[in-house]
């Protein structure tokens, strides 16, 4: 009997806390953004969950989220930023020779890049490859700015 009741009492309590968080707009929002990150979609997984934050600023899951997806978003500007420059420096390199004026510009390109990704730090649940893709980058950079300065 006793058995019974708590089994009984167990199920209530998780089938409330279930419909709580997902009849809650915050926590609603939270799961919705928990799934764009999951995806690589940060910046709608941020705006979510700034949205689900802003509903209620003790949702933990939402102050995770939107962290996290700032810190993914950073990953995925420095990356789309280190294309940019790639292909500028691919760009002078194809003319018919460098100058000493276009190596000091790809060298301060270079310089820029690799304090950028100094500034970026990544966390235990940021993507390992959006980490991977980024530090590749740097350490082309990082050459890239050995070899000019030599």
């Amino acid at each position: 009997m006793r058995f019974n009741f708590w089994v009984v009492v167990m199920v209530l309590t998780v089938i409330f806390t279930a419909g709580y968080f997902l009849l809650n707009p915050s926590y609603e929002r939270s799961l919705e953004a928990k799934v764009y990150y999951v995806m690589g979609e940060y910046h709608q997984a941020h705006r979510l969950a700034s949205e689900a934050f802003e509903l209620n600023p003790y949702n933990r899951m939402a102050s995770t989220i939107m962290t996290q997806s700032q810190t993914a978003m950073k990953f995925v500007d420095y990356i789309e930023e280190a294309k940019l420059y790639m292909g500028k420096i691919t760009d002078i390199a194809k003319g018919d020779g460098v100058s000493d004026a276009q190596r000091a510009r790809i060298r301060l390109m270079c310089e820029i890049m690799i304090e950028s990704f100094e500034k970026i730090s990544a966390t235990v649940v940021t993507d390992k490859e959006l980490v991977q893709e980024a530090t590749n980058y740097r350490d082309k950079f990082k050459k890239l700015h050995d070899e000019i300065t030599q």
